[in-house]
């Protein structure tokens, strides 16, 4: 038996002993494949010894990040690897690849375990302060990286910045080497965050590309930083009474949309730099002149909210309507003064130049229009462009006076052969037997009864009022033309020629000359014995007797200044007047126009701001 047993014996203890070294041959390290590449600095320790513990690896942040989590404790296998590594060195110095992926490899694994650790008990729906009868504080900064454009149509503007909240959560803090983590936006799904929004907000979103503009940063202290891009559409009531000179305030309302006061309260972080602005940022049509911003409790109906205010004051540039709508309205209303020297009988020549001009303004006036809302009062600009629309219709209604005052029908007539016949060749004795008028019209002189009735006396056959060549009355009468005409001298009328007494004057032509190609006549009288106050009246009220005698002082003025005379219209004392009247007080109105929009400041208040 015992030789029997002693075999069995052996080959138990053989068991044994291939055991032992299978379990020491896994427990030991495998050499990495580039350890024939590195120079080892320090004998290696043992395997199944723990490793000494040198100040610069215990300095080490994966030795202290292991310290600091209560559950993970360093075994010395662990130990081992990392003092391995980090006791060989490539020759030119640097740490090995494995040293780096490993060492990384186990940051990550330690952050993740940290987080789930501070989450496992954490309530997101409850706020950072709940149940300690204090408000949570949120702070908050901006950064405007751009701003505009401003519409006054819509009375809104629009502005690009970086939005930052911070807040302190307790809960969420931690100790460790690491000061700060920077988390994925992933966690503002498990903790709580501030439920701000934009109180005069119209349209805002977040930038999303190429990944949302988000970040996300955890202190030890349980201080959390949440920025985000932001391109925030918000309403500027706006007050246009001076536009463009205009000086406008454009708020921005930041606030909790659920927690009132007693539970979160906002506030502006670094009350100096809490609103700041990318350098060299610029608006298009305002100057950003100053920037107020304060904290205040506002009051709804679910109770009161703690609310931050910001107000961006601007100035309006005015270059642009200067050059678009001042100077071409001056410039119009300058030119509608040129009819005052264009000769008063040209009417269809001063009537066209003041009608262009007044469709001009219209124009400007509905194109400046276009980008300015309906509001129920008039800007300073609406005021310019009516006054000057009045300056051009005064030039219009000027020439009316002027043109009252000078007899219808005048104006220069040319001399065409085809107008003019002989009247040679008929009898006088016919002519004075066809007609009696002949004769009324010597008695036509002593009365003004007969002179409306000779007004009438018309040949029906030429339809021309035919008198003797002493006629002081005025009708057309029989002139014997120059020899450009014809070659001898005989008697030529108008043809179909149909000339009143009342409202119009003989044509007087001269005698001896025959270049001339038109002729004019005069009805510029000496001044009557009346007023000029009371002749203004008699002629706006329509005084028919008035006119009539007007038209005797012309003829009698006519008549003594001899036949062969030439009578110009002299140039009206009302466009006299005009010349100087009309620039004098543009000049004055834009000069007060300017002093009163121009020089006037608008000083910027809490109280004057719409919230």
């Amino acid at each position: 038996m015992l030789t029997l047993k002693r075999p069995v014996w052996l080959f138990a203890c053989f068991i044994v002993y291939i055991s032992v070294i299978g379990w020491h041959g896994s427990q030991s390290t495998p050499t990495p494949p580039f350890m024939d590449q590195i120079t080892p600095t320090t004998a290696s320790s043992p395997v199944l010894k723990m490793p000494k513990i040198t100040s610069e690896f215990r300095a080490g942040r994966i030795y202290e990040s292991f310290r600091a989590l209560p559950s993970v404790k360093p075994t010395p296998q662990m130990l081992t690897m990392l003092s391995r590594s980090r006791s060989v060195r490539f020759a030119n110095g640097s740490e090995p690849f494995a040293y780096r992926s490993m060492s990384a490899d186990m940051l990550s694994r330690n952050i993740s375990i940290l987080l789930e650790n501070l989450l496992k008990h954490y309530e997101q729906s409850q706020l950072p302060t709940h149940g300690q009868g204090l408000p949570t504080v949120v702070r908050t900064n901006i950064l405007i990286r751009s701003m505009g454009p401003v519409s006054e149509l819509d009375m809104d503007y629009s502005m690009d910045c970086y939005f930052r909240q911070y807040w302190r959560d307790k809960r969420l803090s931690f100790k460790g080497p690491i000061k700060s983590l920077s988390l994925s936006i992933k966690m503002l799904d498990k903790i709580w965050r501030p439920d701000t929004y934009f109180y005069n907000g119209k349209h805002s979103h977040i930038h999303t590309i190429t990944v949302p503009n988000k970040l996300l940063r955890l202190d030890q202290d349980g201080g959390i930083l949440y920025s985000m891009r932001l391109t925030i559409k918000a309403t500027c009531p706006m007050e246009l009474k001076n536009f463009p000179m205009d000086r406008q305030s454009c708020p921005l309302v930041i606030g909790s949309y659920g927690y009132t006061n007693q539970q979160l309260v906002y506030e502006w972080k670094n009350q100096d730099d809490a609103v700041s602005f990318v350098p060299g940022m610029t608006l298009n049509q305002f100057d950003l002149i100053s920037m107020m911003h304060r904290n205040f409790t506002s009051t709804r109906r679910e109770g009161d909210f703690s609310v931050l205010h910001v107000a961006f004051n601007l100035k309006r540039h005015t270059g642009y309507f200067l050059i678009q709508v001042y100077v071409p309205c001056i410039l119009i209303v300058v030119l509608s003064w040129v009819s005052f020297w264009i000769h008063r009988e040209a009417t269809s020549d001063r009537v066209g130049l003041c009608v262009t001009a007044v469709l001009t303004l219209s124009t400007i006036s509905l194109d400046s229009r276009t980008d300015l809302p309906k509001v129920k009062y008039a800007t300073a600009l609406d005021w310019f462009l009516l006054m000057s629309f009045l300056y051009c219709i005064a030039t219009l209604l000027e020439f009316a006076g002027v043109h009252y005052f000078t007899k219808l029908g005048s104006g220069e007539i040319p001399r065409v052969d085809d107008e003019w016949e002989d009247i040679g060749a008929v009898s006088l004795s016919e002519a004075h037997a066809s007609d009696t008028g002949a004769d009324a019209s010597h008695v036509g002189v002593e009365s003004d009864d007969h002179q409306d009735d000779i007004s009438e006396g018309i040949n029906s056959d030429s339809d021309v009022c035919v008198c003797a060549e002493h006629d002081v009355v005025g009708l057309e009468c029989e002139l014997p033309l120059p020899a450009s005409l014809n070659g001898n001298a005989s008697t030529f009328r108008k043809r179909n020629a149909l000339i009143c007494p009342i409202y119009n004057d003989p044509y007087i032509f001269p005698k001896s000359t025959s270049h001339a190609s038109t002729m004019e006549r005069t009805t510029q009288t000496e001044p009557p014995v009346v007023s000029r106050k009371h002749q203004v009246w008699l002629c706006l009220k329509g005084d028919n007797k008035f006119r009539k005698q007007r038209e005797r002082d012309a003829a009698a003025e006519k008549s003594g200044q001899g036949r062969g005379a030439t009578y110009v219209n002299r140039v009206s004392l009302i466009d006299r007047v005009s010349r100087i009247a009309f620039p004098m007080s543009f000049a004055l109105f834009n000069l007060l126009y300017w002093l009163a929009y121009g020089m006037y400041k608008k000083e910027f208040s809490w109280s004057s701001i719409k919230a």
